[in-house]
């Protein structure tokens, strides 16, 4: 009699019997792994270089007017501020790190990987979006409250600006909101990475060039009541309008802004406008 030559064991399935996580976990789980790779934690080195250095130096202003109240007793740089100020450093962070949120995946088509799972195209959609509005919102409000610690410690002339503290930080929010959600749709619309920082560059340098053209012509015709309304062109002016508008800060601009609804409105439509767009990107590409 001969021998077998080969043995087949029929094991069966194995069932995963262990604790089945929620289709929120998944989303949230994607959310944190973005934020950290929004600071190029998890990265290779060179992907940390940008937002160290825009951490940097956004936490300079805060270093700057916390030396400023300890010699001179002053508060240099006003809360409210802060944003308008450093929008270009925070508009080079949201041309760096929005394509990376979303142009590997649409890339190397594995957007319906992640979508065999429980998760969906909203839930998709919303942890890369919740993931940069966090990291833009940190970039803020920590110097915010480096400044206000140091205002907290300094015994100045002129009482503790709470109310301006408070103020700054529900702008921060709302800028968070409104740049994260034009950076991510800007950059969605192009796997790759190069593209994606010059839409969003280009985006931000048009805007901030046609608000001051449109603001100083209008100015000097006497329109200014128009030339308040072009200088929303800007977002970042945008969202400063609002502020104005909500908690009664000073404007940033030295002019004023429109007041009312308007801006809110404008900054509303305009965020609604970028995530539909941004959610309908990520559907035509998941049934791809």
């Amino acid at each position: 009699m001969t021998q077998p030559t080969g043995v087949i064991h029929d094991i069966g399935y194995r069932h995963y019997d262990g604790v089945r996580l929620s289709r929120g976990y998944a989303a949230t789980a994607l959310a944190l792994h973005s934020l950290r790779g929004a600071f190029g934690l998890g990265r290779p080195a060179r992907s940390k270089i940008i937002p160290f250095l825009v951490a940097a130096t956004m936490l300079l202003p805060a270093v700057v007017s916390i030396a400023v109240m300890a010699l001179l007793k002053q508060q240099p740089l006003p809360y409210t501020g802060l944003a308008v100020t450093m929008q270009a450093v925070l508009a080079v962070f949201l041309a760096a790190q929005s394509p990376y949120l979303v142009a590997p995946d649409l890339r190397f088509r594995v957007l319906p990987l992640y979508l065999s799972r429980p998760v969906t195209v909203l839930d998709y959609v919303g942890a890369k979006f919740v993931a940069l509005t966090v990291a833009l919102f940190l970039l803020m409000a920590v110097p915010l409250t480096l400044i206000y610690i140091g205002e907290l410690l300094v015994e100045l002339e002129t009482p503790v600006h709470h109310g301006d503290y408070l103020a700054a930080m529900g702008g921060s929010l709302i800028f968070a909101v409104l740049l994260a959600s034009i950076g991510l749709a800007l950059a969605s619309f192009t796997p790759r990475r190069g593209l994606g920082v010059a839409s969003v560059i280009a985006f931000y340098m048009f805007t901030l060039a046609a608000s001051a053209v449109f603001f100083g012509v209008l100015l000097s015709e006497g329109l200014d009541n128009a030339a308040k309304w072009s200088i929303l062109i800007n977002p970042f002016f945008l969202v400063d309008a609002v502020q104005v508008n909500l908690f009664g800060t000073d404007p940033s601009n030295g002019e004023g802004y429109p007041p009312g609804f308007g801006p809110a409105a404008i900054t509303l439509a305009v965020i609604a406008l970028a995530l539909s767009a941004l959610f309908l990107r990520y559907r035509k590409a998941a049934a791809s």
